[in-house]
């Protein structure tokens, strides 16, 4: 992933997460795939996006994620 094709700017977006050139947020491309919509339907309903955005997005999340900070799960649902 090229890492500049995901950019925050507190005027775009409130700030959000974003694929470079466009409004679309990290969170709505990753809400629309775990919803289990097609990277392809995306792309085509958003023609500014490419699929290297949707890459990127999921790598932005995966970098993120991948920080030493402890997300507490409960475990009393499971």
């Amino acid at each position: 992933m090229s890492r500049d094709m995901i950019v925050s700017n507190p005027e775009v977006m409130m700030g959000k997460p974003v694929v470079r050139g466009t409004r679309i947020t990290v969170e709505m491309i990753l809400g629309k795939l775990s919803e289990g919509e097609p990277a392809g339907q995306i792309i085509e309903a958003h023609p500014r996006l490419t699929d290297e955005g949707v890459r990127a997005a999921l790598a932005f999340a995966r970098e993120t994620l991948r920080s030493d900070i402890a997300y507490p799960v409960d475990d009393r649902s499971a």
